[in-house]
C-alpha cells in the first residue's frame, strides 16, 4: 500500500509493517505500543522530546546525535560505551570521586 502526499491519522493494530519505507513523514505526537522495530534504522530525524519507557534498546547504536538535555534514569547500564568508554566504569568513578 502506497500513501503519498496525504494526512491522515492512522490507527494501526496487530499489523506486519516490516521492511516498510517512511520518508518525509511527520508522525510527531504519534504513539507506539508493543512494537517491533529491531534493525529499523532512523536517519536525518527529529526526535525531540521523545519518551522511551520499558524498551530493549540492547545493540542499539547512536552515533552522531544531539544528545543535548537526554536523562537516563533507572536502566540497565551493562556492556553500554560512550566513545569505547565503559558508562559503568563512568559512574563508579564518579561515586568513587565523592559524586551522587
Amino acid at each position: 500500500m502506497k500513501l503519498h502526499r496525504v494526512t491522515e491519522r492512522l490507527d494501526v493494530n496487530d499489523a506486519d509493517l516490516s521492511s516498510s519505507v517512511f520518508n518525509n513523514a511527520n508522525m510527531a505526537s504519534s504513539s507506539f505500543n508493543q512494537i517491533e522495530l529491531s534493525g529499523a534504522r532512523f536517519d536525518d530525524s527529529n526526535m525531540s522530546g521523545l519518551h522511551v519507557n520499558d524498551v530493549n534498546l540492547s545493540g542499539s547504536t547512536i552515533r552522531d546525535a544531539n544528545l543535548s538535555r537526554v536523562r537516563i534514569e533507572g536502566c540497565r547500564l551493562s556492556g553500554m560505551t560512550i566513545d569505547g568508554i565503559a558508562v559503568e566504569e563512568l559512574l563508579a568513578a564518579h561515586r568513587a570521586a565523592g559524586g551522587a
